[in-house]
């Protein structure tokens, strides 16, 4: 007699379902697949290696970006808003800080919304001019970050180590700056776009980024280059301006001992001296910013230089995380200051109390007792 048919049951059918469904991982199928034809000539032949990802990592991937994004719209929303609308942060050196915000604001604002609908359909959808501006844009802002933080890191040099001998920093000088800094990293984006280098999808094809596979020392060149503009300088001024910010505070800090000792008092806590605490608090925050935009960004520029010396295989897992990872600093400076800047947290208690803890007595004094002293200093 024939056996026509054979009912394994409920658990072999569901066995043969997840069989299927990862049938593609051990098949010819690659990351590319799913990729428009459109877009094929911008993929790199490095991506055709690699299986389909698990479709989890999509989902984590836009989960974990889309709530970046609100955070950053939110956060540096927040910002702006409170430092443009509050008499006492409107100083010329807080431009700089409106400008970073901004920068942060735009950076996710544009980015994260294009990555969740391409972790949706598990590739780039968008076409080849939509992937080149997103690149661009991705580029762009990070760069004026940077250079936004040297230029507050500047400030504080020139505040603290100066001092009274610094030549005042005015708003026209502000606006100045902050327009170079922006036609300057543009300078450096749309390169790409022209020709030297080149923007193409990464990861798992839901971003775009440079190419770090181009060999060409027309690439690598463009690659190096930037780094060392959009990377290695700013943070070595940084490096330069915080050491003698150090020294400063350290050898005022000196002084301030051995005179409270020479008097025989605990301290001499004048207008002058709280001033400088303030500034010196000011620095503190700066420099956190700055700390966590590097920590954010040198993996990514670690993937960069792996690729394009091919020192070790760049996953689309790996690759794609790293990207972003440096999209995450956007959401970072905004916590910074709503924990450590005093007089952002004051304004920010005093127009939305339900957002901000209430700041501590000492800090109120502190900027209080040095603002008589520095009506006119700017403050970031």
């Amino acid at each position: 007699m024939a056996i026509t048919s054979l009912d394994l049951g409920p658990g072999a059918a569901a066995l043969q379902a997840w069989g299927g469904q990862m049938a593609a991982y051990g098949s010819n199928e690659t990351v590319v697949d799913k990729a428009p034809p459109e877009m094929l000539h911008l993929i790199d032949p490095h991506w055709y290696q690699f299986p389909p990802m698990n479709p989890m990592w999509y989902g984590l991937l836009g989960f974990f970006i889309g709530i970046l994004g609100f955070i950053s719209v939110t956060g540096n929303g927040m910002v702006v808003y409170i430092f443009t609308t509050t008499k006492s942060l409107k100083t010329p050196s807080n431009i700089f800080v409106v400008n970073l915000a901004f920068s942060d604001f735009l950076l996710l604002g544009l980015m994260a919304p294009p990555m969740v609908v391409n972790c949706y359909y598990e590739t780039w959808v968008f076409g080849p001019l939509a992937c080149q501006l997103y690149a661009c844009a991705g580029s762009l802002f990070g760069c004026v970050s940077i250079w936004t933080m040297t230029m507050i890191a500047f400030d504080r040099y020139n505040v603290i180590v100066k001092g009274i001998a610094a030549k005042p920093l005015t708003v026209n000088g502000a606006l100045l700056r902050v327009f170079a800094i922006w036609m300057f990293s543009l300078l450096w984006t749309v390169a790409p776009m022209l020709g030297w280098g080149r923007y193409v999808p990464e990861g798992n094809l839901t971003a775009c980024g440079t190419d770090y596979f181009d060999k060409g020392w027309l690439n690598r060149s463009y690659i190096l280059l930037y780094s060392v503009f959009c990377y290695f300088l700013p943070l070595f001024l940084i490096i330069y301006s915080y050491f003698f910010i150090v020294q400063a505070v350290a050898a005022h800090e000196r002084a301030m001992r051995e005179q409270a000792k020479k008097m025989n008092v605990a301290s001499l806590r004048s207008s002058d001296a709280a001033n400088t605490s303030a500034e010196c608090k000011l620095a503190k925050v700066a420099l956190m910013t700055i700390s966590l935009w590097f920590m954010a960004w040198t993996p990514y520029l670690v993937i960069n230089f792996a690729g394009i010396f091919d020192t070790i295989t760049l996953t689309p897992l790996a690759t794609i995380w790293g990207s972003v990872f440096a999209k995450a600093n956007a959401v970072y400076n905004p916590i910074v200051y709503g924990i450590s800047h005093p007089k952002y947290r004051a304004a920010l208690y005093a127009r939305f109390p339900a957002l901000a803890c209430q700041p501590s007595p000492e800090d109120n004094a502190s900027v209080a007792s040095a603002a008589t002293a520095t009506e006119e200093k700017p403050s970031a």
